[in-house]
């Protein structure tokens, strides 16, 4: 059985492990801890955990802020990942659908997604679900 639930402080772990899998690094968890138990309380930021049965099956991150170029409520999702064997189940739409359901309840007008290039994949997945490819992002590190 698959459920979907807003994160709590008992899932940093999970969270983390995702992480760290999402960007193919290893953070400082104490830090990781300290960003994601402030996050928590933030009701501009919404982190939901897919599991399957008991079993940590997928992640997804979304903010929400009021944007004066779109003059409205932006939701932008920051880390979505489903776990390798449970890929290709439906966990990834399940987790955008209530990701929507939880937007259209906040008046959020817009969600956004930024990808990896090399994440082909998750382009395929973010067209399936009706997003469109319509900006450039640059960085510039710090």
């Amino acid at each position: 059985m698959i459920t979907i639930r807003p994160a709590q402080k008992e899932d940093f772990k999970t969270v983390y492990d995702f992480i760290n899998l999402l960007e193919n690094d290893h953070f400082q968890e104490t830090n990781q801890q300290l960003i994601f138990e402030r996050n928590l309380e933030n009701n501009s930021i919404l982190y939901l955990v897919a599991f399957v049965g008991s079993e940590p099956a997928g992640f997804i991150s979304c903010h929400a802020q009021w944007l004066l170029h779109h003059s409205a409520l932006i939701g932008e999702i920051q880390e979505m990942i489903v776990a390798e064997k449970f890929r290709s189940q439906g966990i990834g739409k399940l987790l955008m659908a209530e990701l929507i359901q939880y937007a259209q309840r906040r008046g959020i007008v817009q969600l956004e997604v930024t990808s990896s290039k090399k994440r082909k994949e998750a382009h395929r997945f973010y067209t399936r679900e009706g997003f469109v490819e319509s900006h450039f992002k640059f960085t510039r590190n710090l």
